[in-house]
């Protein structure tokens, strides 16, 4: 092989930002998840103080990652890192709405413990909204990287742009699709293999509304497939499993798949 070519790759991190690893920008994620809820952690405080001690480091450590990764300045990243710890208690809030959604949508959930330690659903909505709130301060490395970390332990892929309300619920998960300009409003369930996706991909579509909208109180049954950034799926709405929408149906609506079943004469399988 050429020099020009040990030389191109030796060159290619100098071109890019000087960031953290993606695992050590997920590990800081884990362990703020582990503060909110320490069902999730070995490790235990003794006190207040060691706990706020605890969560100044974090927001220190979001500094830095924010620092790295951002085209803010450092200043506006400090400040950044300091307003997403501000909304830590909010975020809680939050993310307890979404355990009482699984736990009371789930008959074979137990506790709300259960939920927290096993379900992968949750797991994935705790990277997802850590990753929104950063989005929304105009930093979109790290996000994405947080989305895929949980994408990549779950098969929950949620891009951290979407929009998703209060009391969301997934059930099973895997397989699950959620696109960049999705709008989801509250108490909406969804089961493994839905996808809210685009109808096209071009490029020049970038920065479009390109991926569905779905109102409150929807339950979307596995494998549906809901496509388009001028459909909406009404309120109060059933999507049941593997139904394919391309186009807007109403409130109150329910959308299945109907199978076509034909029954075989006896004497054909003898």
């Amino acid at each position: 092989m050429e020099d020009h070519f040990f030389e191109q790759i030796f060159k290619n991190p100098e071109e890019q930002p000087n960031i953290p690893s993606n695992t050590v920008i997920s590990l800081w994620a884990e362990r703020l998840i582990q503060v909110l809820f320490p069902e999730n952690s070995a490790n235990a405080f003794t006190n207040v103080m060691e706990l706020k001690e605890y969560i100044s480091v974090l927001e220190l450590e979001l500094y830095d990652i924010i620092s790295a990764s951002c085209k803010l300045k450092n200043s506006e990243c400090k400040n950044a890192a300091g307003q997403f710890f501000e909304m830590l208690p909010e975020l809680y809030r939050v993310l307890n709405t979404d355990i009482v959604a699984i736990y009371e949508g789930d008959p074979a959930a137990q506790s709300r413990f259960e939920v927290i330690r096993t379900y992968p659903g949750f797991y994935a909505i705790c990277f997802y909204r850590i990753a929104h709130m950063l989005y929304n301060f105009g930093i979109a490395l790290v996000p994405r990287i947080l989305t895929e970390y949980a994408h990549s332990k779950t098969g929950i892929d949620i891009h951290p742009a979407a929009s998703i309300g209060e009391y969301f619920h997934i059930d099973h998960g895997t397989g699950i699709v959620i696109g960049e300009t999705s709008t989801i409003g509250c108490y909406v369930k969804f089961y493994q293999g839905v996808t809210l996706g685009a109808l096209s991909v071009k490029k020049a579509l970038a920065g479009s509304k390109r991926h569905p909208t779905v109102e409150d109180r929807v339950v979307i049954y596995s494998g549906a497939t809901i496509l388009g950034g001028e459909t909406i799926i009404g309120h109060d709405s059933i999507i049941g499993g593997n139904v394919w929408l391309t186009e807007s149906i109403p409130a109150f609506s329910t959308a299945y798949h109907s199978p076509i079943i034909t029954i075989r004469n006896h004497k054909e399988t003898s």
